[in-house]
């Protein structure tokens, strides 16, 4: 098949990043495949002063590091800012919208630009300066529509209607990856480190200083783009490691005794499954895909909001005896390595070859039990 990817700006966002794993494999099955990126916004004079003083000169490059970096092959970013076009695009056999605005400009391409299809990977309607409305409008577009997590398929089916196929993300099990192990000499937990509130960075620091007081001792490994640690009240109580390569992200969570996963608003959390590939149990809350992913027995779920609850199940979880831990540890592993990236590529290829033959989503797609059963089964 012939297979358009339009895309936002590329960066090194988790949604970024299935796209690219996505078109890589799609490509060496050996469909035809193009991702056209939408070229980011000029800065205005604050923010060029603001890259200056972070060394990054006055004007910003047409993209910055991208998960596309190292297989560039077949993404063209635009070379003009504003929306991408039909004229921007190649004739293919299907064309697949990747974010609310992509979508709407996917509706409005002629047939001959291919099937139309729409990979959902948030509800972008809650996201911080998004027009709602607008948002919520292209869930009743007619894209064939796939999405990554039964959270955001519910929401769009409540929305919209109509039938909506899931196809859960999945892991790199050759990057991410980790020998089997016990506890770590010292208790040591890690998370995530982002300025979005939404993010829930201030429960997880929150829950991490209260379970470092009742232990007498917790050791905080936190990695993002940005050393925010003050921010959260964390300070050197927190080791910081900078926008990580990706290669050194497994031996981080192989280093905790629990990931915390405390987002008030995702649409799947890829560090859930990262960290659980790496033998390290999660603790999260019932945000994206964690409450299937946790079901397993590989990690511990919170309520929301809860940062006690949180730091509860830090204390729990890293005074068990070795052995209870090493049995969550192996339970996380299995959990995660039940999600390939074979197994989703099976399932997004075949429905983009139904929308390209002109089908409907699968009758079911949104299984009741078991979205894995139904999609890999």
């Amino acid at each position: 098949m012939r297979i358009t990817f339009v895309l936002p700006p590329v960066g090194m966002s988790g949604g970024i990043r299935v796209i690219a794993e996505y078109a890589d494999r799609l490509r060496r099955r050996g469909h035809e495949v193009a991702c056209i990126a939408q070229r980011e916004n000029q800065p205005g004079l604050r923010e060029r002063l603001r890259n200056i003083t972070r060394g990054r000169g006055f004007t910003l490059p047409a993209r910055g590091p991208s998960h596309f970096d190292g297989r560039d092959e077949g993404l063209r970013v635009l070379s003009r800012y504003g929306s991408v076009t039909a004229d921007d695009v190649p004739d293919a056999d299907v064309v697949v919208a990747t974010w609310w605005e992509t979508a709407e400009w996917v509706a409005e391409m002629p047939a001959r630009k291919g099937a139309k299809a729409y990979l959902l990977q948030h509800d972008e309607s809650g996201l911080p300066n998004q027009p709602s409305k607008r948002v919520r409008a292209t869930w009743s577009l007619p894209l064939h529509r796939v999405a990554v997590s039964r959270w955001i398929a519910d929401r769009v089916r409540a929305g919209s209607g109509g039938e909506v196929v899931v196809v859960p993300n999945s892991v790199d099990l050759e990057l991410f990856q980790a020998p089997p192990r016990g506890k770590q000499p010292t208790p040591t937990v890690g998370f995530m480190l982002a300025g979005q509130r939404w993010k829930g960075v201030d429960l997880a620091a929150e829950a991490a200083l209260l379970a470092r007081d009742r232990l007498g001792g917790l050791k905080i490994i936190v990695f993002g783009a940005y050393d925010i640690r003050e921010r959260f009240g964390l300070g050197s109580a927190a080791e910081f490691v900078q926008a990580p390569a990706q290669r050194e992200i497994p031996g981080l969570y192989a280093r905790c005794d629990a990931w915390l996963f405390a987002s008030r608003y995702e649409g799947y959390g890829l560090p859930i499954l990262e960290a659980m590939a790496c033998r390290t149990p999660v603790i999260g809350v019932p945000a994206g895909a964690a409450p299937e992913l946790l079901g397993g027995g590989g990690g511990v779920l919170v309520p929301s909001e809860n940062a006690s609850a949180m730091a509860d199940a830090i204390v729990r979880l890293t005074q068990m005896p070795d052995a209870r831990w090493r049995e969550m540890s192996d339970n996380a592993y299995h959990t995660a390595a039940g999600y390939t990236w074979s197994d989703a590529t099976d399932a997004l290829e075949r429905e983009l070859k139904r929308a390209a033959d002109g089908g409907t989503a699968s009758a079911g797609a949104v299984p009741a039990d078991s979205e894995k059963e139904h999609l890999f089964g």
